[in-house]
């Protein structure tokens, strides 16, 4: 999770001066370095040392160093250059067409951001290590087990062995899994140790399973203990957006490219069953479209 983010969560969430500051911070973010730590306590009516806790708060050594870290994050993370607001991609009074245009333009958007945030070798090191697993176990909360599922159709559809885990019996699943198999971790936010489905991670590492994020970006507790992380675009609100319209995009696209990946690796053998799948199990399937009828 991103800083900012972690202030907005902070001010959603508490009740004392360090919702204070964080609002002015917030606020004030694009010139926040014109002021100096006595003008904002001042501005907030706080303190000095109160900003230090603050800047702690956020494992933070001092202030000094926290809006270092806050102000250049923001110089990353502008979106003045985006076509379409991602939180809030339409209003009252949006047509039709806009609503379709402004939305297809923020997936487009999300793909183009997620693209820039991937890794090829981190790519290359997750579909190989899916590859070999025996089996393949998906976690993650609603509606990111929506995801799961798909993409778990996808790989078994090659023959490969993968599951999404139900979060009540998660921990005697994971205890099960070892070296050779591997896990698969789906969390925008990827902290809170101690809920599903980070409170696995444990449990994974001590039999030595490798652990394949898929988290946003900027410092958590999922991120710290993966085998490998792959970035979710995080511009979306934690609150106040119409839905999840670019975080889920960006995870489907994410599987999208694992399962693409982990298919080429063995390219001939996996089209030949697919398609010897399809035969079997799908022979009943008729289409009047010449376009997309097939003869089997």
């Amino acid at each position: 999770m991103y800083l900012f983010q972690k202030i907005k969560e902070t001010v959603f969430k508490q009740n004392d001066a360090r919702r204070t500051i964080g609002e002015f911070l917030l606020t004030n973010r694009t010139k926040l370095a014109s002021y100096s730590m006595d003008e904002i306590a001042r501005m907030t009516h706080t303190s000095k040392p109160t900003l230090v806790r603050f800047a702690k708060y956020f494992d933070y050594s001092g202030w000094k160093e926290f809006v270092y870290a806050f102000t250049h994050e923001l110089a990353h993370f502008d979106d003045s250059h985006l076509d379409v607001d991602i939180n809030i991609p339409f209003n009252s009074s949006s047509d039709t067409l806009e609503i379709i245009e402004n939305i297809a333009n923020l997936r487009i958007q999300t793909i183009k951001e997620t693209t820039s945030l991937m890794s090829v070798l981190d790519i290359n090191k997750a579909a190989q290590i899916l590859n070999d697993a025996q089996t393949i176990m998906i976690y993650g909360r609603s509606p990111n087990s929506y995801f799961g599922e798909l993409f778990k159709r996808n790989l078994n559809t090659i023959h490969k062995k993968a599951f999404v885990t139900d979060a009540d019996e998660s921990g005697l699943v994971s205890n099960m899994l070892t070296h050779k198999d591997c896990a698969v971790i789906i969390s925008y936010s990827g902290n809170n140790s101690d809920s599903y489905p980070m409170k696995n991670v444990k449990l994974l590492l001590n039999n030595s399973v490798p652990i394949i994020s898929i988290t946003s970006c900027g410092d958590n507790y999922l991120r710290d203990y993966s085998t490998i992380v792959l970035n979710i675009s995080s511009r979306e609100k934690l609150y106040s957006k119409i839905a999840n319209f670019s975080t889920e995009e960006s995870i489907q696209f994410i599987l999208n490219i694992l399962y693409a990946k982990i298919f080429s690796l063995n390219y001939n053998q996996n089209m030949q069953t697919k398609i010897e799948n399809s035969r079997t199990l799908e022979s009943s399937r008729k289409a009047t479209f010449k376009d997309i009828s097939e003869d089997f």
